[in-house]
């Protein structure tokens, strides 16, 4: 699988059985959501599909203000594979249109979470296409203004996995400018450097590890499935509960 490949259609990238779990999340309640690869895939499709019929493609941009969480898994996977160009927001930065070269440049879409647009509601940017994720405790998604719901926006569409975008290594991934073949290198980089193998569990703190290179890309660029946990107390009980066989940042 070249590095293009490998970021915009990584859902079928799991070595585990079909019937495994390749992304599994933990809510801070506890509450555990597994999808397969094809899942995850079926969720990713229903994203190209819908920023398909935004008018988006291969040199659109995307604003992603989201954690560690499966739907935005099915976020990134689905605008890499039109070929979007996406620009990752963390919990440590605001004003995302200060950082580096995305400066000044509009974005097409923006996706956020829920919990986030009221600390950081002023220093997001603008774009014709904005979707919301999440509501739980933090009140109805629907409620904001100006955003639209994603899982109710990508019901309508179908779950079949299109053919991958001509997606070329040199194209940029991400708002910064590191291309495909880039993510895919530092992808493989860290899944070595923590000892990443096909096949692996992989139990990952996501208040520690915001970065999705970090929590996608490097597992999913060895065949590793992914297993989030967002509360760290946590992580020695659903590294057992899961058969966990590696947790990200620490060693074996």
């Amino acid at each position: 699988m070249t590095d293009a490949a490998a970021l915009s259609r990584p859902a079928g990238a799991g070595a585990a059985g079909v019937a495994v779990p390749l992304l599994t999340h933990y809510d801070p309640d506890g509450r555990r959501t597994a999808l397969t690869a094809a899942e995850l895939g079926g969720w990713s499709a229903r994203t190209a599909g819908l920023l398909h019929d935004c008018g988006l493609g291969s040199g659109s941009r995307a604003a992603v203000l989201l954690p560690p969480h499966w739907r935005t898994a099915a976020a990134l996977l689905g605008a890499w594979s039109l070929g979007v160009t996406v620009s990752f927001h963390l919990s440590a930065t605001a004003g995302l249109p200060a950082v580096g070269p995305d400066a000044g440049v509009p974005f097409d879409v923006v996706f956020a979470a829920r919990e986030r647009l009221g600390s950081w509601l002023e220093d997001i940017p603008e774009a014709p296409h904005r979707f919301v994720f999440g509501g739980g405790d933090s009140g109805d998604p629907r409620d904001v203004i100006g955003w639209r719901d994603f899982d109710d926006a990508v019901a309508p569409y179908p779950a079949d996995v299109p053919a991958p975008a001509l997606v070329r290594t040199g194209s940029a991934a991400s708002g910064d400018g590191t291309t495909y073949g880039q993510w895919g290198s530092i992808a493989r980089e860290i899944a070595g450097m923590q000892d990443l193998r096909a096949g692996d569990r992989v139990v990952v703190d996501a208040t520690e590890h915001e970065h999705p290179v970090k929590w996608l890309l490097a597992p999913l660029s060895v065949g590793a499935s992914i297993i989030l946990c967002t509360d760290p107390l946590r992580l020695d009980e659903i590294s057992s509960a899961e058969s966990a066989t590696r947790v990200f940042g620490r060693a074996a």
